[in-house]
């Protein structure tokens, strides 16, 4: 597999975050939580566990700015400020812990729920929102962190397969 199947997937997946999945989430959910998928998320996180941080830094910058573009930002960059570095922070377990479904899972929901906390407190900190964090950790973040694992958890044995073809540098084995 190569970085333009990597570009393809992420883009794809970037356009149903925005188009498609809202329409999904049940009509009664919507009154009482705030389901957000991240699936460009989880994929940078795998990004950074199995490839490397600094892959994942550019591709959670670049989709973290996109997104800060064209869907619901109202400042210009903590999305992207939250994804590249949670992509980047995943990445720094790479090969320090070994990698196990488990282990993935656990990074990806802790991923989540950092990005989640950082592009509050970015909210927080410039007066965007006047919120709780307790509210919204039960009713936005708990639940979104719940759909980024069941989508994780279904895609983990393919993205596996599709980071382990991906050709290795010898600059990237020197890290």
């Amino acid at each position: 597999m190569s970085h333009k199947k990597l570009w393809l997937i992420l883009s794809v997946l970037f356009l149903l975050e925005g188009t498609l999945l809202p329409w999904l989430v049940p009509v009664a959910w919507q009154s009482k939580v705030q389901v957000d998928p991240h699936f460009v998320l989880v994929i940078v996180l795998f990004i950074g566990l199995y490839i490397n941080r600094h892959t994942a830094l550019v591709y959670g910058l670049v989709f973290g700015m996109l997104h800060d573009f064209i869907y619901h930002s109202p400042m210009l960059g903590p999305v992207s400020f939250g994804m590249g570095l949670a992509g980047y922070l995943a990445g720094m377990l790479q090969g320090r812990i070994y990698s196990s479904i488990v282990i993935s899972m656990i990074v990806i929901g802790l991923g989540n729920l950092f990005y989640d906390t950082a592009i509050y407190g970015l909210f927080r900190l410039f007066r965007v929102t006047h919120t709780n964090l307790e509210w919204v950790f039960l009713h936005q973040m708990l639940p979104s962190m719940l759909i980024n694992l069941l989508f994780a958890l279904a895609i983990y044995v393919p993205i596996r397969k599709l980071f382990e073809s991906l050709p290795v540098k010898q600059t990237e084995e020197m890290e």
